[in-house]
């Protein structure tokens, strides 16, 4: 079916605001300052207007996000930091999915709190966090009254976690690495600690301490971090300066589910799973430093089942 004019020119209906953030993009620390209206893409590649590739409930988040009805996940296209080996990749630097309007993600909000979501996820979503803040007001104003999820990288700039406050309950980053090599290699950024860590303490101080509803998180900070093949030393450094920092006011969520794609081929020392040696490692030091708020993972989760179809379902 053919897109009529009334449609399209909903495409650009946007508040002097949005149009000043993507005239001039500094949304992410990359700060690519590239004029997003008239189509000049910058390193996440999105233009000005909202692209998703998927809208569903997801069960495979951490149990207190996804519960048992799941998470109404809404994965959005682009990426500002591009990790080589993501398992998202066909969105996040392919650039699949359907452009939609802010109205209209309101809309799906609604439909999956009608679906009976514990949560709205938003997955990659700091590129259009100026529109996305708009849908959640304008959904709250229908009804919408479930925990909004933001669910990013954690390279992430101060000033764009600050537009989310009063629209976000619950913040799902991840951190990384702690070393610059690391981040230089595999997500072209040497400055990613740096960020990562000034915007985590933005979300904890936007939040608090987590709060809970029969075991359903409502309101907090989770933070998680994939271990790398061959990347243990790196990642109990993660673990120690989270802990360190934060203590009990976060979660730690430990992840074993890297899964080397093929993107990963050159890059041959990540063309292979984490071993279950490299991962009870960091479990043990987790444990041994005193992390008692987390979460781990058991069993063998690094399959390609566990990545989702994105064909544009909800959207």
């Amino acid at each position: 079916m053919g897109t009529s004019d009334n449609e399209t020119k909903l495409y650009n209906v946007r508040s002097a605001a949005e149009e000043a953030y993507y005239k001039d993009c500094t949304l992410c620390p990359r700060k690519c300052h590239v004029n997003r209206l008239n189509g000049t893409l910058g390193f996440c590649r999105a233009g000005a207007s909202i692209t998703a590739a998927r809208a569903a409930l997801h069960h495979w988040e951490e149990p207190c996000i996804s519960g048992t009805n799941g998470s109404g996940t809404v994965f959005f296209t682009g990426c500002s930091l591009g990790c080589v080996y993501c398992q998202n990749y066909n969105i996040s630097r392919n650039q699949a999915g359907k452009e939609i309007t802010t109205e209209r993600l309101a809309e799906i909000f609604l439909e999956l709190q009608g679906q009976k979501a514990h949560n709205i996820n938003l997955v990659t979503p700091s590129h259009y966090v100026p529109s996305i803040v708009k849908s959640i007001r304008l959904a709250r104003e229908k009804g919408l009254d479930i925990p909004i999820v933001y669910n990013s990288s954690g390279y992430e700039s101060v000033d764009t976690v600050q537009l989310l406050e009063g629209n976000v309950d619950i913040f799902l980053p991840d951190f990384k690495y702690c070393g610059q090599n690391l981040s230089k290699r595999y997500s072209f950024s040497s400055d990613y600690f740096e960020a990562a860590s000034k915007a985590i303490a933005e979300m904890v101080r936007q939040t608090g301490e987590a709060q809970f509803t029969e075991d359903i998180m409502t309101r907090g900070v989770i933070v998680r971090h994939l271990l790398l093949p061959g990347g243990l030393k790196d990642s109990k450094k993660v673990i120690k300066y989270l802990y360190e920092t934060y203590g009990d006011t976060i979660y730690l969520s430990i992840m074993n589910q890297y899964t080397p794609l093929e993107q990963v081929k050159s890059y041959p020392e990540l063309d292979r799973k984490v071993t279950q040696k490299e991962y009870d490692e960091l479990i043990d030091y987790a444990l041994e430093i005193g992390v008692e708020n987390g979460f781990i993972q058991e069993g063998d989760t690094a399959l390609e089942s566990f990545i989702p179809e994105f064909d544009s379902q909800g959207i």
